[in-house]
């Protein structure tokens, strides 16, 4: 009875464990936690303020079996070159500088900051890789983009761009955004090599939060439209159910 019982059960595991598979020859559902940097170039209204800029990303994806993602993105973005001409000028004296509170030269430096988030749907092609679990990624995605220029004074307090004042200089933008991507991700059949890399566009369609210009004595335009273009690449964590291909009886 034993031996029949085997018999009879040992196909039913055998076929059970082919349609389950394994990351190398099975397409799995699982969750993708992406850690990214990126390095992205201005366009339209954005490139009229600020240079190249860098991204720092965290994000989580939802692959299904069917190769299709959901989830969420988030990035921080920095840079030190701000464009926009004489956004300043107004503070200089005749000797070209800008001094605090006690008369002294105060050192000004001009930042880009902000952040972008995004929720986004995609689809991964499994046309090139190691496994099926890997290949092109493309994902579109909608959110919120936010960006402004930071004055910072060092140890300098200089009282035309502290508190309320400092409203009239930084620029602070904010609107809904949309991104596309297209890239490659690459998931090892062993864990210890998987990464991404692609390019992508982010476009925002912001308005001032800050309507007047200190500096230039005039209200900011009622809509913008920033652009920002580059090439980001990361490292991802994929977190699915390791399958046990042992027999049992």
């Amino acid at each position: 009875m034993r031996t029949l019982l085997i018999a009879l059960i040992l196909p039913m595991l055998m076929h059970r464990a082919q349609a389950q598979g394994h990351l190398r020859d099975t397409t799995l559902a699982m969750v993708l936690v992406q850690a990214s940097y990126a390095y992205q170039l201005p366009g339209a209204d954005m490139a009229l303020r600020f240079g190249g800029n860098s991204s720092i990303g965290l994000g989580g994806l939802r692959k299904f079996k069917s190769n299709y993602a959901l989830g969420v993105e988030a990035g921080f973005m920095f840079g030190n070159r701000v464009v926009e001409p004489g956004m300043l000028h107004n503070l200089v004296n005749s000797a070209g500088q800008i001094v605090d509170q006690d008369g002294v030269m105060a050192d000004v430096f001009l930042y880009q900051r902000g952040w972008t988030a995004f929720g986004v749907a995609g689809k991964l092609l499994p046309v090139i890789g190691p496994n099926p679990n890997s290949g092109i990624m493309l994902k579109a995605g909608a959110g919120y983009m936010r960006h402004k220029v930071r004055v910072q004074t060092q140890q300098n307090v200089v009282p035309q761009l502290e508190g309320d004042y400092l409203q009239g200089y930084d620029r602070l933008c904010a609107g809904p955004a949309a991104l596309a991507y297209v890239g490659y991700q690459h998931l090892s059949n062993r864990r210890r090599v998987n990464f991404q890399v692609g390019v992508e566009l982010m476009a925002g369609f912001t308005q001032a939060l800050h309507p007047y210009n200190f500096d230039t004595e005039s209200y900011n335009k009622a809509q913008r439209f920033d652009l920002l273009s580059g090439l980001r690449v990361g490292w991802t964590l994929p977190i699915y159910r390791k399958l046990d291909d042992r027999f049992r009886y």
